[in-house]
């Protein structure tokens, strides 16, 4: 399998004196789930904003394939005044829309309607609906089911594993539990 992820000595942090990362380096491949746990404010959610190039190393390097991301907040993931459906379509094939609806159990109509109508659960299945339709070679995923119940926790985390073989899955989680469950590999922060 082919690489959608390499980060090699990567430093960063917000001060220069203080580093969240020294020399970080790790290769996700295609096929792959990595795990980044740790406290917060160890850089989990930084290292995402460093491989999405919206913040620039100190050293080091970032190459990414085509990547889609779930953040931990699904309200800040829309556009407050667009359909969920318009939002869809505008970054997304919707080709398997029908089937990955079913997998999340979500309903149709709820697409039509705007961020603020949904609860945070439905708000943050639609987010991945989104990401899954991108279709990525690369799939960053912060804190994916934390809004939703444990049940449909289970159910979710299932659906990315059976998609593993298309896409790598890098996954910020607290949960040692569920990084120990499903990563191939936990990186401590």
């Amino acid at each position: 399998m082919y690489s959608v992820l390499e980060v090699e000595n990567l430093s960063f942090g917000y001060k220069k004196d203080f580093l969240l990362f020294d020399n970080l380096s790790f290769t996700l491949k295609k096929g792959e789930i990595k795990a980044i746990v740790g406290a917060s404010g160890a850089g989990k959610s930084t290292l995402f904003e460093l491989i999405l190039k919206n913040l620039r190393p100190f050293s080091g390097t970032v190459q990414s394939s085509f990547c889609s991301e779930v953040f931990q907040d699904p309200y800040s993931s829309f556009h407050p005044s667009y359909t969920l459906l318009n939002q869809i379509n505008e970054v997304a094939k919707v080709d398997e829309l029908e089937t990955y609806i079913k997998k999340l159990n979500l309903d149709y109509e709820l697409l039509l309607k705007l961020p603020h109508e949904l609860s945070g659960g439905q708000l943050q299945r639609a987010s991945i609906l989104r990401a899954m339709l991108m279709k990525p070679d690369l799939l960053l995923l912060d804190e994916p089911t934390s809004a939703l119940d444990n049940i449909t926790q289970l159910e979710v985390m299932k659906m990315f594993l059976d998609n593993l073989e298309n896409m790598g899955m890098l996954l910020i989680t607290h949960d040692l539990d569920l990084a120990k469950w499903c990563a191939d590999e936990i990186i401590m922060l």
